[in-house]
């Protein structure tokens, strides 16, 4: 796939997905970044990791400006001290090029991720059974049965 077209499945993918399907990418970019970091320190290229770290960084900030504290203050609260708490192992990692301090900080998001995934899993449910409960289904009748019924 050339990069003309990665760039425009991405755009599609973006403009087309859910607030919280958005918040996931966020999540998987964060991780894939930091990953790309951690090769980068392992090689000792300081330069290269200094630049995936601050993209992960980024994608931190984005999530922390998103919260929405009038919404759900208390949750808001500890996100943001979350964030703020992996943003700060990041910029160690970078200065100190301390491989445990982003470890740390892969480690939350890790988690974090799993947690959105389990929710956003959640959310589909409820709203597949919402959607199931409110649709019109005939009631089966003997034509009905004998279409669905299994010869021996």
């Amino acid at each position: 796939m050339n990069q003309q077209a990665a760039q425009n499945y991405l755009k599609t993918k973006v403009f087309t997905a859910t607030p919280e399907q958005l918040q996931l990418m966020l999540y998987d970019g964060a991780l894939r970044f930091g990953e790309q970091a951690r090769v980068a320190l392992e090689a000792k290229n300081y330069e290269q990791s200094y630049n995936q770290i601050a993209r992960v960084q980024k994608i931190i900030a984005e999530m922390q400006s998103s919260l929405k504290p009038s919404i759900a203050p208390e949750l808001c609260s500890k996100l943001g001290a979350l964030y703020s708490y992996v943003y700060r192992k990041l910029v160690e990692a970078s200065i100190e090029h301390n491989m445990t301090s982003l470890d740390e900080a892969m480690n939350i998001l890790r988690y974090q991720r799993e947690t959105w995934q389990m929710l956003m899993d959640q959310l589909g449910k409820t709203k597949a059974a919402a959607a199931a409960s409110t649709m019109e289904m005939p009631a089966p009748n003997d034509r009905m049965e004998a279409s669905i019924r299994v010869s021996a």
